[in-house]
């Protein structure tokens, strides 16, 4: 009951920590309060979709309507996963107070799947990624119960996904199989009311099976990331050139504001 009542005064402040980017509404808290909201949810078993949303995310969904209607229609809380999204915050005077990315909240997450003994759903990455991703989980983490593990080559369409995750009645899915598809395949799940915490988390595995080594401390504390990816993988090149063209795209709406 006093979850409950928790929940329901935390819905009502939600909806006043809302920080409106291009279209898309980012819940304006830091990573500890994210935390929080997330096990306020795992408790009431309430089914959640969570958008850890960059410039390159904000620029797709502008430019394709039906991404946009997901983001602004089944997910229940959106973090702003790039210092672009950030930027664009200060530049439209509505600051944000803080980097929340889809990798710190999937290990945490890993972490209380761990001690609650949770049942948890992979989907994504290439077979080999999710076989070391997959033993990696288990030496690591071994209170979680993988209920499914998946790479993302999948032949299934995402309804039929959809169905075999479910079926499976996760506490928590994680899906990484790029944007859209993945929020598209969560959304399926978050209309169903499927009880878990649900995560787009791009490349993720990548990262935590090692097959991609996350940028070193001091990018990130800099915030320069995005910096250190482009060196590593000079194909991600036309990827970042989202990141100029968010920027352009938040001064003009910056300039629209103020007409106002």
């Amino acid at each position: 009951m006093v979850d409950r009542q928790l929940f329901q005064l935390e819905t009502v402040k939600d909806k006043m920590n809302k920080v409106n980017i291009l279209g898309i509404e980012f819940d304006n808290y830091s990573l500890e309060e994210f935390k929080d909201r997330l096990i306020n949810r795992l408790n009431n078993k309430l089914s959640t979709m969570v958008v850890t949303a960059n410039p390159e995310i904000v620029m797709a969904a502008n430019k394709d309507p039906k991404f946009m209607k997901i983001i602004r229609q089944d997910a229940d809380l959106v973090t702003a996963d790039g210092i672009g999204i950030v930027l664009g915050g200060k530049m439209l005077k509505t600051p944000m107070k803080e980097r929340v990315t889809g990798y710190d909240l999937f290990t945490w997450l890993l972490e209380v799947a761990n001690l609650r003994k949770l049942r948890v759903y992979l989907i994504g990455a290439t077979p080999a990624v999710m076989k070391i991703t997959k033993e990696k989980v288990a030496k690591v983490y071994p209170g979680v119960e993988l209920v499914g593990a998946e790479d993302g080559y999948f032949k299934d369409d995402l309804t039929t996904v959809a169905k075999r995750i479910e079926k499976a009645k996760p506490d928590m899915i994680f899906a990484a199989i790029g944007f859209p598809r993945q929020e598209q395949l969560i959304s399926l799940l978050r209309q169903k009311q499927v009880p878990a915490i649900m995560m787009g988390v791009g490349g993720s595995f990548d990262v935590f099976s090692g097959a991609v080594k996350r940028a070193p401390e001091v990018f990130q504390k800099t915030h320069l990331e995005w910096l250190y990816r482009l060196i590593t993988n000079p194909t991600r090149f036309k990827r970042m050139l989202a990141l100029p063209e968010f920027v352009v795209e938040v001064e003009k709406s910056k300039k629209q504001k103020n007409k106002k």
